[in-house]
């Protein structure tokens, strides 16, 4: 069995495979400071939950964007499941990534990056766009020869809340949802509205974009929590595939463990 990680700035997420079946996924919220037995204990319970013995555990995978959270992560595949974590994006290892990374400083390139281009151009085998609503929107292009050529950073969509909630002292902290109208008749209706068709305008305009500067067709896919909420306001969303970064987590193991 594997255990995958992707630890972003929000989340911490955890999923377990046997084989090509997921078996289970967990998430905690990401604090730097959280130490490998806290992390231990908290997973412990939850796979014994699921009926998953932890001994079955025979390899690790992680990608992260936080990298105080390694060290306790690289710590808790040891002293937990007795195996070392493969951590993408490690200069030391030399891993395959599966594409071409053709950008100015390909170091700059976050892993979770990285593994969502190259889950979605094994899946689909075309020039994508690989739209993730995470802590910051991005667009990651994939060529239609297998290689990363770029993207586009935004930020994301609670991000955008949070800030509106922290700046103007009158407007209240929302979730986000599909309003009924865009004409918001209170505060909430109104900033409910801005934050999801504004987002919906933005994924819209910047993906138009893209396809028009790369000048060939490209499918265009969603991933992160929203996705599917989003997927509904922007046609150019053609398939959302939530799982996206856990799933290329395995195949990227696989990989580079043979």
């Amino acid at each position: 069995m594997l255990l995958a990680i992707d630890a972003g700035n929000t989340n911490v997420v955890f999923a377990v495979f046997d084989g090509q079946a997921l078996l289970g996924q967990w998430r905690i919220s990401t604090d730097a400071k959280r130490t490998a037995d806290e992390y231990g204990v908290w997973l412990m319970q939850l796979l014994e939950r699921a009926d998953i013995k932890a001994s079955k555990i025979n390899g690790a995978v992680l990608s992260s964007v936080v990298p105080q959270a390694i060290f306790d992560l690289r710590m808790l595949a040891r002293r937990y499941f007795n195996v070392e974590l493969m951590v993408i994006g490690d200069p030391r290892l030399n891993l395959k990534t599966g594409l071409g990374v053709k950008v100015d400083n390909p170091l700059e390139v976050g892993a979770d990056r990285l593994v969502n281009a190259f889950a979605a151009w094994k899946r689909f085998n075309q020039a994508l766009i690989v739209v993730d609503f995470g802590t910051a929107t991005t667009f990651d292009v994939v060529s239609g020869k297998g290689e990363y050529i770029g993207g586009v950073i935004a930020p994301g969509v609670n991000l955008s809340l949070d800030a509106l909630h922290r700046a103007a002292a009158k407007l209240p902290n929302i979730g986000i949802q599909r309003p009924d109208k865009t004409i918001g008749t209170n505060t909430i209706g109104a900033m409910q509205s801005g934050i999801y068709y504004g987002y919906a305008g933005l994924v819209e305009s910047i993906a138009t974009r893209i396809k028009a500067e790369y000048g060939a067709p490209m499918k265009v896919i969603a991933t992160g929590g929203l996705a599917s909420l989003y997927a509904k306001a922007c046609p150019v969303i053609e398939q959302t595939e939530p799982d996206l970064t856990i799933h290329g987590l395995k195949e990227l193991y696989e990989m580079n463990s043979h």
